[in-house]
């Protein structure tokens, strides 16, 4: 199995357990930069797949928490390798498949071929990158590809049918279906007309769809549950760690 294919295999098996598929977001490093093993490893226990949040000085598409998130975990050193280095240190202790969410800039740095070599090697399984153009993807992708790593699409209500028809095409992993025309962390909740475009996506999609931005509970969950194959959640669990709580009893609560 290749490993783009482990996310999808993933969220499929909740869903043959009768419920939606959890896909947690964490900054990696955050709140500090030595209790990220263990916080990842609670937080794997209770999601299907993990979003591994790189930190990046300008995450042009997320809102306050996670951009305080990730300017603390720059502040404390974290970066790239050092994610890597640390995944390393946890080989075969992480169940659930492990997806990187990072802006392209600390991507290009790390040079495309080593990226997939080293992700494939840290039990990395796929990419999302929010400020990367389809049109101007095809050399990651083919070094991920290459590896057998994915490249996860971004669409959004906004997406015209053709280009969601290529977009949904070109996913690896899944597809991430961003709930809002806005960025990351608002509080406004899920918006009315959800249950159509998620449908869309979904009969347009040959792998899961993953629905993200604004999901805060369990109803939201359930809701996305309905029309998609899991839930993304990244805000609410990134404030949960700030406060000092327990990330597995939180996410626990969302599958009530």
């Amino acid at each position: 199995m290749k490993a783009h294919e482990r996310i999808g295999a993933a969220l499929t098996a909740a869903n043959d357990a009768g419920r939606p598929a959890l896909v947690p977001f964490i900054t990696a490093g955050y709140p500090e930069p030595q209790d990220f093993i263990s916080t990842l490893k609670a937080v794997a226990e209770e999601g299907d797949v993990v979003e591994l949040g790189i930190p990046f000085s300008d995450p042009m598409a997320d809102g306050m928490t996670i951009q305080r998130s990730s300017f603390e975990a720059l502040q404390k050193g974290v970066s790239l390798k050092w994610i890597f280095d640390q995944l390393d240190s946890a080989q075969g202790e992480i169940d659930a498949p492990l997806v990187m969410m990072s802006y392209l800039n600390p991507l290009l740095a790390f040079g495309y071929e080593a990226l997939a070599e080293r992700a494939l090697a840290a039990g990395v399984c796929g990419f999302i990158i929010p400020d990367l153009p389809f049109e101007e993807s095809a050399d990651i992708r083919a070094a991920l590809d290459g590896k057998g790593l994915g490249l996860i699409q971004l669409v959004t209500p906004a997406t015209p049918d053709e280009r969601l028809r290529t977009l949904c095409e070109a996913s690896r992993g899944f597809v991430y279906a961003v709930t809002i025309t806005g960025i990351t962390g608002g509080g406004a909740g899920l918006p009315a007309d959800l249950t159509d475009y998620l449908n869309k996506v979904s009969g347009l999609s040959s792998i899961p769809v993953c629905a993200g931005f604004g999901i805060r509970e369990a109803k939201d969950v359930a809701a996305v549950g309905k029309h998609a194959a899991g839930a993304i959640v990244g805000s609410a669990l990134v404030e949960v760690l700030e406060r000092g709580g327990d990330p597995r009893s939180f996410l626990g609560s969302l599958r009530a």
